[in-house]
Parts: C-alpha cells; sequence; structure tokens
C-alpha cells in the first residue's frame, strides 16, 4: 500500500504551519502523530496534496493548568496520560480513558488534538471533550477563535475546523474534589474500536446525586451527550438501580446504527450495559 504523491513541509514555528494551511487550504493536511490519516493515505482513501509535519512546533507540546482549565497543547500524546496530568478526579479519569485508546505504541504518537481532528465516532477523546464541556482553540491568519465541543464535531470525520485552522489547545474544566469520573468500553478485542462506551461524572453528597455529566459514544456519527438523562438522575439516590434505570432510558433514547461488526439491537444492549457501569464507577 503507497499514498498518492505529495509534497511535504515541516516548519519549525506556528506561524510558518499557518501559511501554509492558508496557501494551500482544502489541498493541505496536518501531519502530528500520523496514526490514522498516514493509514488513511496508503489505503489512498485520504490524497492530500500537501503535508504539512507539525511536529517541529514545540511550543504546542504543553500540559498546564490555568484559569481553573486543563489546557493540552495541540502535540500532547496520548501517551502523556498514562499518569494523571493533573491532580483530582479529572486527572483520574482521563487516566482510566487513556486505556482504551488504540495500542500503547499507536499512544506514542498520537496526539489528543489530532484525535478530536479526525473526530472518528469511536474516539474516547471525542467523548471526554464533549462530556466534559471542553472548549478547542483554533487559529488561522486572520485570528483565533473557542470552539466548544458541543459546536465543534458535525459527524463521522467531520468538525467545525475551517481548511486554514490548525488546532492550538483543548481547554478542559477541572473537576472540583466533590467529583468522581468513570467510564466504560466494549470493543471485540483490546485495542480495536468502540462498539459503545460511555463516560460520566456524579457529584453525591449524602448518597444523593447532585450533579451529573453523562455521554455514549461508539453508536453514532458523533459522541451524545445525554443532557436529559443527566437532568433526571439530579436528586436521585446512587444506587445500581437509578443507573440501571438511566442504562434503560438512554438505550431507549438512542437510535444506533448498524454495521458489519454489531446490529442496531446489540448496540442498544451494549448502551444500557456502558451507562450502567460508567455511572456505578463514577459513584463507586
Amino acid at each position: 500500500m503507497k499514498p498518492a504523491a505529495f509534497d511535504y513541509h515541516r516548519p519549525t514555528d506556528v506561524a510558518a504551519a499557518l501559511a501554509l494551511l492558508d496557501l494551500h487550504g482544502a489541498d493541505g493536511k496536518v501531519l502530528a502523530g500520523g496514526q490514522s490519516l498516514v493509514a488513511a493515505m496508503n489505503f489512498r482513501l485520504a490524497r492530500p496534496g500537501v503535508l504539512i509535519d507539525v511536529n517541529r512546533l514545540a511550543e504546542l507540546d504543553y500540559l498546564r493548568v490555568e484559569g481553573g482549565h486543563l489546557r493540552i497543547g495541540a502535540l500532547t500524546r496520548h501517551a502523556a496520560f498514562h499518569r494523571p496530568v493533573v491532580e483530582g478526579p479529572l486527572g483520574r479519569l482521563l487516566s482510566r480513558v487513556v486505556d482504551h485508546v488504540a495500542h500503547y505504541p499507536i499512544r506514542q504518537r498520537g496526539t489528543f488534538a489530532g484525535s478530536l481532528a479526525h473526530a472518528d465516532p469511536a474516539s474516547e477523546w471525542c467523548l471526554a471533550a464533549t462530556v466534559l464541556d471542553a472548549e478547542i482553540v483554533v487559529r488561522n491568519l486572520r485570528g483565533e477563535r473557542l470552539i466548544p465541543a458541543a459546536a465543534f464535531f458535525k459527524g463521522t470525520f467531520t468538525t467545525a475546523l475551517e481548511p486554514d485552522e490548525l488546532i492550538i489547545e483543548i481547554r478542559l474544566p477541572l473537576l472540583d474534589a466533590g467529583w468522581q469520573g468513570g467510564f466504560s468500553e466494549f470493543s471485540r478485542r483490546a485495542g480495536d474500536f468502540a462498539l459503545a462506551m460511555a463516560l460520566a461524572a456524579l457529584k453525591v453528597e449524602g448518597g444523593i446525586i447532585r450533579a451529573a455529566k453523562l455521554g455514549i459514544g461508539g453508536v453514532a456519527d458523533r459522541a451524545i451527550r445525554l443532557s436529559g438523562i443527566e437532568a433526571a438522575l439530579v436528586g436521585r439516590e446512587a444506587t445500581e438501580s437509578s443507573f440501571r434505570a438511566a442504562g434503560a432510558e438512554a438505550s431507549h433514547a438512542l437510535e444506533p446504527g448498524a454495521d458489519i461488526h454489531a446490529s442496531s439491537g446489540y448496540r442498544r444492549d451494549l448502551i444500557a450495559a456502558m451507562v450502567t457501569r460508567a455511572l456505578a464507577e463514577a459513584a463507586a
């Protein structure tokens, strides 16, 4: 398998990268980890005329806490999250999620930002960004804008990112000590794409759910925030029966797709199971 011919550029600063994106537009593709893009090029499912390799942009390789957010630079690799990158429930939850991101060698090269830009419906980071109210900072030669995750993902492999824009960082709001997170995923084999997954965060006081964040991924053309079920959970007891009820509600509320890997009915069952398990883990 060989990619179609392309020109290759390796800028050394963000300004040069943005100039190349502005010049080449939709014909240019950003190369960071390349764990999805290169495979698509080898199959000739993607045929960019120009590759813009951003791996020398050291200014985008950072993790820091600022303004109540975890700020994730665009060149932060998946592997950075093998250990909590911030104290508290957010750091623990991200470390829980990363173990399900592809395989260990891929996590050494792939990037958090690249996963969001690729917008695979089965991406763990896309689900995390959606449920945890991430904001994506993007820039072109004319300026910078902040896109909420809820508006960033448009469908399978489709985002609000313009051809001349580069993701600069992702901002995740910190979770205070009262929150706990849970994550559950089902795939045929470890490292395979998820057939269904759920991410939850709960704030429980006196055995009662006071706040909830919940979403499902791998069952539609993008991750889905289950806002109605979040609201219904507030005020309920943090019990197995409450979590099973939420799982059943999610299963009935969604219209999961069918493919060669799973029927719609099978995915409905998985939705119920994944939501129940993620909520139970968040309450443990």
